[in-house]
């Protein structure tokens, strides 16, 4: 999968580096002195580094842990995520990463204990004691590449002694088997992105089908596992109010109400500099073309449209779930 890995020279010893590099013997491998030299040069093109892209190893030095943003949560009166990796496996043709990054290759960050010691001294000054969710998963997938980075390995023991602390692993992927090798707990949540069956095969590349997707979670259901559901983003289409009822359907089929700490939702919607960016790389991508507005620099549907289909999908949830567990995102806010 990966041909060619670059490691910062700093960190070309380090535990992780040396059993990652073991996983890929006829690799190329480069040294440099920071990622950025790589990642971060000009004149990228992130739509064709996608279908090779080489993975990064690095040492993450600061910003380990930030606030989300404003708007985003699923119960805690304060919400932070953290990054292990940067980019991610799949190549979905909505995914904002795609604006953000000069490149699509892969940064791993394996300095894991200083992530460790930035979240600890997040619980340690929240003195007021109010909840706290931790997210995984905003500028990568959080299970995807587990078999290469061993992060669900190293942060689930951490979290697990943390009782009042929740942490959000968000996915699309179904490589759930590490997860499966611990004991769940309740202040764990895996949270798996759906959009439905017909917009998932034409723009969710490389991702597992919506239907290996619900079998995943029925194992975790079944282990005891607590799930989130993400309809984020939530697409705007001909036939979008059968589809997201089919799969609003097919899901609470297989997965019992009891089994959901929380259900969000959100349109798609992006930054305008983000959606110029992505709209250059795919001009002729209808998903990017259609019905789209500008409103206080973000790209997204008018409000009426918004409103509408969140609504819809919020209104049918409430047939197989309690109101007080599902939240929608206001990218207006």
């Amino acid at each position: 999968m990966i041909k060619t890995i670059y490691i910062e020279k700093s960190i070309k010893n380090h535990p992780r580096t040396k059993k990652i590099l073991k996983k890929f013997p006829n690799s190329t491998q480069i040294l440099c002195d920071q990622y950025k030299e790589i990642f971060n040069r000009k004149k990228q093109n992130f739509r064709i580094q996608k279908s090779s892209p080489s993975l990064i190893i690095a040492k993450k030095f600061n910003n380990f842990v930030l606030p989300t943003p404003k708007g985003l949560g699923i119960g805690s009166n304060k919400n932070y995520y953290f990054s292990h990796m940067l980019n991610c496996l799949y190549d979905c043709r909505y995914c904002f990463l795609q604006g953000m990054y000069e490149s699509s290759n892969f940064v791993l960050f394996v300095n894991f204990e200083s992530f460790v010691k930035s979240i600890e001294k997040v619980i340690k000054n929240n003195l007021s004691g109010e909840k706290i969710t931790f997210f995984s998963g905003y500028d990568c997938d959080s299970l995807a590449m587990e078999s290469i980075t061993n992060f669900v390995k190293f942060f689930l023991p951490f979290f697990q002694e943390k009782p009042n602390i929740e942490i959000e692993l968000r996915t699309k992927s179904v490589a759930i088997k590490r997860i499966l090798n611990f004991e769940p707990f309740d202040t764990c949540i895996i949270a798996f992105s759906f959009t439905p069956d017909e917009i998932a095969r034409k723009n969710e590349h490389g991702v597992p089908s919506v239907k290996s997707r619900i079998e995943a979670m029925k194992k975790l259901s079944n282990a005891g596992w607590k799930l989130g559901l993400r309809l984020d983003p939530i697409i705007y289409h001909l036939n979008y109010k059968y589809n997201y009822k089919k799969l609003i359907d097919d899901i609470f089929l297989k997965v019992p109400e009891k089994s959901f700490h929380s259900i969000s939702l959100g349109a798609i919607r992006f930054p305008r500099k983000m959606y110029n960016k992505i709209s250059n790389l795919y001009p002729d991508e209808k998903l990017l073309s259609k019905h789209f507005v500008k409103e206080n620099k973000i790209i997204s549907y008018p409000k009426n449209i918004e409103s509408e289909i969140v609504s819809y999908c919020k209104e049918y949830l409430k047939k197989y779930i309690d109101e007080n567990k599902i939240f929608s995102f206001d990218p207006y806010l």
